[in-house]
C-alpha cells in the first residue's frame, strides 16, 4: 500500500475520476469522525456530489473506504514507529506506539471493532492496513524483547489485538479519559513474566507519547 501523505486510487485515473476519488475521501473522514464508521455510504456519496454507484466504482465496500480513509494515519504511525526504533528506551517506545494507534483508532467510532474483525481476514481491505503495521510494531516488539523488558512469548498480532480492544473500550467509555491509559498498563504488566511494569516502560505513559 502507498505511505504517502495522500490516499492513492489503484489505478491512474482521469481528472475528473480523480476528483471524484477525492471528494469522496473528504466526505468519509467528515462523515465518519461525525457519525462514526457506520455513516450512510449513500449520504457519503450525496454530498460529495456523485451517484452512490460512483462510489462503489472506487470503493467496492465499506472496508475498502475506511481503509483509504485509514491510510494517512496508517502512513504517521509508520513514521513514528521508524523514529521510535532509536529511542534508547525500547520499552517506552513500544508503549508509545501502541498509545499512538489507540489515539488514531479513537478519532472514528467504529474503527477499532473493524480493524479487529479483519486482523484475520486476509480478503478484507483493512488487511492492507494491518500488514505493515504488524510489520513496524514486529521490529519495535523485538527490541523490548531483546532487552528483557517483554517476555518472549508475546506475539505483535496479539498485542494489535489487544491494543483495538483497549481502544474500543475507551470509544465506549467517553466520561473516563484515564481508561485508555490504565489499561495499557494492566497490558503491560501482562507483558512481564513476574507481572511487574519495567521501569523503562513506565515512562511511556501521557506525558512520554506527547513528546
Amino acid at each position: 500500500m502507498s505511505t504517502g501523505t495522500e490516499p492513492q486510487p489503484a489505478r491512474a485515473m482521469r481528472a475528473d475520476a480523480r476528483r471524484n476519488y477525492l471528494r469522496l475521501l473528504a466526505e468519509a473522514r467528515a462523515a465518519f469522525a461525525e457519525h462514526g464508521t457506520d455513516a450512510s455510504l449513500e449520504d457519503i456519496a450525496r454530498h460529495a456530489n456523485v451517484g452512490i454507484g460512483t462510489l462503489y466504482r472506487h470503493f467496492p465496500n465499506r472496508h475498502a473506504l475506511m481503509s483509504a480513509v485509514f491510510e494517512e494515519a496508517v502512513s504517521d504511525l509508520l513514521d513514528r514507529s521508524r523514529a521510535l526504533l532509536e529511542d534508547p528506551q525500547p520499552c517506552s517506545a513500544l508503549v508509545t506506539w501502541l498509545r499512538a494507534i489507540i489515539t488514531h483508532a479513537g478519532e472514528y467510532r467504529g474503527l477499532s471493532r473493524a480493524l479487529m474483525s479483519a486482523s484475520h481476514d486476509d480478503s478484507s481491505a483493512l488487511s492492507r492496513c494491518s500488514r505493515p503495521m504488524r510489520e513496524a510494531g514486529t521490529a519495535l516488539l523485538v527490541r523490548a524483547q531483546q532487552a528483557g523488558a517483554v517476555r518472549p512469548g508475546v506475539s505483535i498480532g496479539d498485542l494489535l489485538q489487544l491494543t483495538n480492544a483497549i481502544a474500543l473500550a475507551a470509544e465506549e467509555t467517553p466520561d473516563e479519559p484515564e481508561l485508555a491509559d490504565r489499561l495499557l498498563m494492566l497490558t503491560l504488566r501482562g507483558l512481564k513474566a513476574d507481572g511487574s511494569a519495567p521501569e523503562d516502560c513506565r515512562t511511556g505513559t501521557a506525558g512520554s507519547a506527547a513528546a
